[in-house]
């Protein structure tokens, strides 16, 4: 609807905008000097005026102190109307941005504000259908599957949080009088027949289109994987750190709630979870290829003297990256063509190759955006180790076949040139498989694995697939 027929219509445009930073996002309680809502929790709100979009960084900056120009647009929502007695009809614009940083300073229109998993919301007093404005913009199966901008560890936990949200509405709508499951796949079931095990049905519906969504990444199916087996009382290798024993105890119902909590408790570790750069880094001269946000974490830690990115096609995804690491660090920074890495190392005697992994095969073997294997290759020839750095989360079990999603012949071969000899076949695979021999060590949240870590790793990962035949 535009602005006009909104007016026409004596609806108010407001805008609901959700600042995220890992899996928590930033909500604000309202100060008697918002006029409405005393009292309530929100997101970052305003009047959306002619501009929505625009309005709603304008007002991340004015409510949060945070520069807009450092967020990222994920999602902008389809607007609905919110009806209220007191306020006339309102159409709510959400919005979901991801944020850098926690550091927020607030107006006069904030009382408070926290960080948390969006299922808080439906804990809290909070104003009209926040909830719904968040269902809104939030991960869904299709943005796990058709993600291609962002590595594994952001989708991974894109798709545990598909999961829990979708948890958290059936628990929230379960706990009400006759109350069923609403926005996880709500099937227009009668609400008298309804119950803790159709709503487990349908979480393990989800859980199985999950991993179907991204085959090539170990670390989606092995934290769906975690969250369910943790929901029916299965042993997981988070046990005995990230939950305490009453805490597992209580997610052994299979049912929303519990996984609800599984994911909660998941998503919260991962914060914890980080990976140390070995003093061999520091102040090194390192290459790399592609999107990994684990690498990048890692490169801000270690303070290179130089990184030298590769352009990574197809995608060409290591331009952004390239960018970005020369905006962040104080190193010098260079961006080289794909056939061109084997003369980038020779040229500054390059002391690591730093790369991650999209999944770590039981045998070690390495599966990442293709071109990790033309980098590692070059870099055995001129005595360069090769570092992968990967959660254990990224081992798979033992006989999984690697997925190299392939791509359209087209981006190598435009139907607009002609078409090719019926003889001529084109391979153009997003990722590609690094033998073990080539890597010199994996780096982990754990320190760095052996082979036979990784065979437990992969073990383990095995273990958790069991919810499924309960």
């Amino acid at each position: 609807m535009s602005d006009e027929a909104e007016a026409a219509a004596g609806e108010t445009g407001v805008v609901t905008v959700f600042v995220r930073h890992g899996s928590d996002v930033l909500l604000l309680r309202r100060s008697d000097a918002v006029g409405s809502y005393t009292g309530q929790w929100g997101g970052v709100a305003g009047h959306a005026e002619d501009d929505p979009g625009g309005m709603a960084r304008q007002e991340v900056r004015e409510e949060t102190g945070i520069d807009p120009d450092t967020l990222s647009l994920v999602r902008r929502g389809d607007p609905f109307p919110v009806e209220d007695p007191e306020h006339g009809v309102r159409r709510v614009h959400p919005f979901l941005f991801d944020c850098p940083t926690r550091e927020v300073t607030t107006d006069r229109e904030t009382t408070e504000y926290e960080w948390v998993q969006p299922p808080a919301i439906l804990d809290r007093e909070t104003v009209p259908r926040l909830w719904e404005s968040y269902r809104r913009v939030a991960p869904t199966v299709a943005g796990v599957r058709e993600d291609r901008d962002h590595g594994s560890e952001y989708v991974s936990r894109r798709a545990v949080e598909v999961l829990r949200d979708a948890a958290a509405s059936l628990d929230a709508s379960a706990a009400l009088p006759g109350g069923t499951g609403d926005d996880a796949g709500d099937t227009g079931d009668d609400p008298d027949t309804v119950d803790a095990a159709d709503d487990w049905s349908r979480l393990a519906a989800l859980a199985e289109e999950l991993l179907a969504a991204r085959e090539s990444m170990a670390v989606v199916a092995n934290r769906v994987n975690q969250v369910m087996a943790e929901a029916t009382g299965g042993a997981t290798d988070r046990d005995a750190t990230a939950a305490g024993g009453a805490d597992r105890n209580a997610a052994t119902d299979r049912d929303a709630g519990a996984v609800r909590r599984a994911a909660e408790r998941l998503l919260a570790g991962l914060d914890d979870a980080r990976i140390e750069p070995p003093d061999a880094l520091r102040g090194a001269t390192v290459a790399t290829l592609s999107r990994s946000g684990t690498v990048r974490d890692l490169l801000s830690q270690c303070d290179p003297t130089e990184v030298v990115v590769a352009e990574s096609r197809p995608g060409g995804e290591g331009r952004a990256v390239a960018t970005a690491l020369a905006e962040t660090l104080a190193a010098d920074v260079t961006l080289c063509g794909d056939a061109g890495v084997a003369h980038a190392l020779d040229a500054r005697d390059a002391d690591a190759v730093l790369v991650g992994a999209d999944t770590v095969l039981a045998d070690g073997s390495v599966v990442n955006k293709v071109g990790t294997r033309t980098l590692a290759s070059a870099a055995a020839v001129q005595d360069v180790p090769v570092l992968v750095v990967a959660h254990t989360d990224k081992v798979a079990p033992p006989g999984r076949d690697p997925d190299l999603e392939p791509r359209d012949s087209d981006e190598l071969l435009p139907v607009e040139d002609g078409d090719p000899p019926a003889a001529l076949r084109v391979e153009h695979p997003t990722f590609d498989v690094t033998p073990p021999s080539l890597v010199e060590r994996y780096l982990t949240e754990g320190g760095s694995l052996t082979p036979d870590d990784v065979r437990e790793a992969a073990a383990r990962a095995a273990a958790r697939t069991d919810w499924a035949r309960h």
